[in-house]
């Protein structure tokens, strides 16, 4: 059995061995597959966020060297990915319409596409959240962010999700010490607010979002274990006026289940909530790049 095959098969084992257990009242989390892609090409890998159609079909994958993939997934029966296509590539411009580099400028980490098709893109090195309407052209910046606990050279705007009616929500991905919960910042209103305060547990670190079809807000979170590699959990995060109304962990993996997840999208397969999840390699020959599924539904 190639190698390859051999962990993908140990890590579905080792997922399916702890993916039924109910993680609330009435609903049920089952593992749904995992598939490693690669491509042999320099600028690919290093994806820190991730973008679905409503249907779970077509993708766009940004790298956090300012390249984004787009393409389609190929669904077997079940709806599990057996195949990659990639249809197109883009270098991000900067707002002269030149291609960004890789390093503080162009350190892109979040992902979210609006209705309409314009492409936001949060960056953690020169801390902004740039919109593309067309990616051949440079793009807009949105007002600056204010500084909050945790924003620092590379620890600043991590995660990116866009809310049903066009705000955006961002965090950064540390708070600043294990005791400070992390600030939520939404953008609406050609202004930011600090959305809500979202507790913070220890090491773990925020590294992805999106907003779910249920209304909720879903965060992927990693910590780091040096040798023991990288763990991952997601939580669902319901808001209300005031802030945090609900706020629970859905999904946790144990260390070196899978490569150093950062980017989700979440979306409705027509059973239940499916989680779909891209791992950053860090253009190491260690790591892999896979897409990782899980989904959430009513029991």
């Amino acid at each position: 059995m190639p190698n390859r095959c051999r962990r993908t098969l140990t890590g579905t084992l080792l997922s399916i061995a702890i993916s039924t257990a109910p993680v609330h009242a009435g609903a049920v989390l089952d593992y749904v597959g995992t598939y490693v892609w690669s491509e042999d090409r320099e600028d690919f890998g290093g994806f820190s966020g991730l973008e679905l159609s409503d249907d779970g079909t077509t993708f766009h994958a940004l790298s956090d060297r300012a390249h984004l993939y787009w393409g389609r997934f190929e669904r077997d029966d079940q709806g599990i990915v057996r195949g990659v296509t990639t249809l197109g590539r883009a270098q991000l411009r900067d707002s002269h319409g030149r291609p960004l580099p890789p390093g503080y400028t162009g350190d892109s980490e979040g992902l979210a596409i609006g209705p309409d098709g314009t492409i936001h893109v949060s960056f953690e090195g020169l801390n902004r959240i740039a919109s593309y309407p067309d990616l051949d052209q440079g793009p807009t910046q949105l007002r600056r962010a204010p500084q909050i606990p945790g924003m620092g050279v590379n620890s600043g705007l991590e995660a990116l999700a866009i809310g049903p009616e066009g705000q955006l929500y961002t965090l950064p991905e540390t708070s600043g010490s294990d005791e400070t919960p992390f600030t939520l910042l939404e953008y609406s209103d050609d202004r930011w607010h600090q959305r809500a305060q979202i507790r913070r547990d220890g090491s773990w670190l925020m590294v992805g979002a999106d907003m779910g079809p249920d209304g909720r807000l879903y965060l992927l979170e990693r910590d780091f274990g040096g040798i023991l590699g990288f763990s991952s959990r997601v939580r669902r995060i319901w808001l209300d006026d005031d802030g945090v109304a609900e706020d629970e962990v859905v999904l946790r993996t144990r260390s070196l289940q899978y490569d150093n997840l950062e980017g989700i999208a979440v979306w409705d397969d027509g059973i239940g909530i499916r989680l779909t999840m891209i791992s950053d390699d860090n253009f190491l020959f260690l790591q892999r790049t896979e897409i990782v599924e899980y989904r959430l539904r009513d029991e």
